[in-house]
């Protein structure tokens, strides 16, 4: 059974599960849709910086499409 820890740096809080692999499998319980992984714990909050800005970039392009669909449907 892999071994589960929470980690937090006062900011953002990771779940790291031990990847059969070595290193670790990162999620986070405050952003379910976070997914990376690491070898290292900075290297975990690092990718998981990086996965968060990622997921924002993304939301933002979503909400421009979604508002672009609305106002065609509205004319």
């Amino acid at each position: 059974m892999p071994k589960h820890y929470t980690v937090s740096d006062g900011k953002l809080v990771l779940s790291l599960t031990a990847a059969p692999e070595g290193g670790f499998v990162v999620t986070s319980p405050l952003h379910p849709e976070l997914v990376t992984q690491g070898d290292e714990i900075s290297e975990c909050f690092a990718n998981a910086r990086d996965a968060l800005k990622s997921l924002a970039q993304g939301r933002a392009k979503l909400a421009r499409q979604l508002k672009a669909l609305q106002s065609l449907h509205a004319a």
